[in-house]
């Protein structure tokens, strides 16, 4: 950073002072992420190791607001009630509670980028509708970027990255189906490459086979589904049933008792 001769000094203090903030945590994410900002050259970096949750979002003033928030908040944690009791709507679901923050946290005109599991946009649980309501109704939700599974390790579902900015009303969603062509993983992960596409076509919401745009009067009012479905030839999703599902998980479980009966019958 230091080394591009473009920047003055006034400029390196705010990159340095002023810029990028952040909190964790968990202890070793929490020094992963102080190591990695000291790398990029930020050597005292504005990184706060606690419990985001626990802040209270009526107790925000304008001054604790940011341009921009970038997160890829924990899917399928947990919070106590005594943590819900901040939030105005209540779940125990921790990555519904962080993009409420998130929301909350922005300036008017700020932007948001965050990553979620895919099923917030279908789920018909008090939660997620008024949720989904909230983001619309006070922020402009532009972009949902559609990723494979496997595209964020540890997830273990799939996942959107939700592009929003805050102060005025969703019109128009924009939905890009992201193929890399390949399975991926943490020895396969996404890069540039994969990513070209998508930024050229979300210049202008241009319409193409993986990407559409789905206009908010057409939704449900009373349920706000924002589900994935590509009008533009894009392959249907077909969901199993849970009956299935449990069905070929007995059917595994007796093929591995086979084969264990199978080896001990061999020793």
């Amino acid at each position: 950073m230091k080394a591009k001769g473009n920047l003055t000094t006034k400029d390196l203090t705010t990159l340095q002072t002023r810029t990028f903030y952040g909190k964790e945590k968990k202890s070793l994410a929490y020094v992963m992420a102080i190591m990695n900002m000291i790398l990029h050259g930020i050597d005292a970096p504005n990184i706060i190791h606690t419990n985001t949750l626990t802040e209270n979002l009526a107790d925000v003033q304008e001054k604790d607001r940011y341009d921009v928030v970038l997160a890829n908040p924990p899917f399928g944690g947990k919070e106590r009630k005594e943590v819900q009791q901040n939030f105005p709507i209540r779940t125990g679901e921790t990555a519904f509670l962080f993009l409420q923050h998130f929301i909350k946290m922005l300036k008017a005109g700020g932007r948001g980028g965050v990553v979620i599991k895919n099923t917030f946009l279908s789920n018909t649980d008090n939660a997620s509708v008024s949720l989904r309501k909230l983001l619309l109704e006070s922020c402009n939700l532009h972009t949902v970027l559609d990723c494979p599974g496997g595209t964020f390790q540890g997830a273990g579902v799939k996942t959107v990255v939700l592009f929003f900015e805050k102060g005025a009303p969703t019109r128009k969603v924009w939905y890009y189906q992201l193929d890399p062509g390949r399975n991926m993983g943490k020895t396969n992960p996404l890069n540039d490459d994969d990513l070209a596409e998508f930024i050229k076509l979300q210049k202008k919401y241009a319409d193409s086979p993986k990407s559409w745009s789905l206009d908010v009067k057409t939704i449900d009012q009373k349920t706000f589904d924002l589900s994935v479905k590509n009008p533009n030839g894009g392959e249907a999703i077909k969901h199993r049933s849970p009956e299935d599902i449990m069905d070929e998980i007995a059917s595994l479980d007796a093929a591995s008792a086979e084969v264990l009966r199978n080896i001990r019958a061999m020793l």
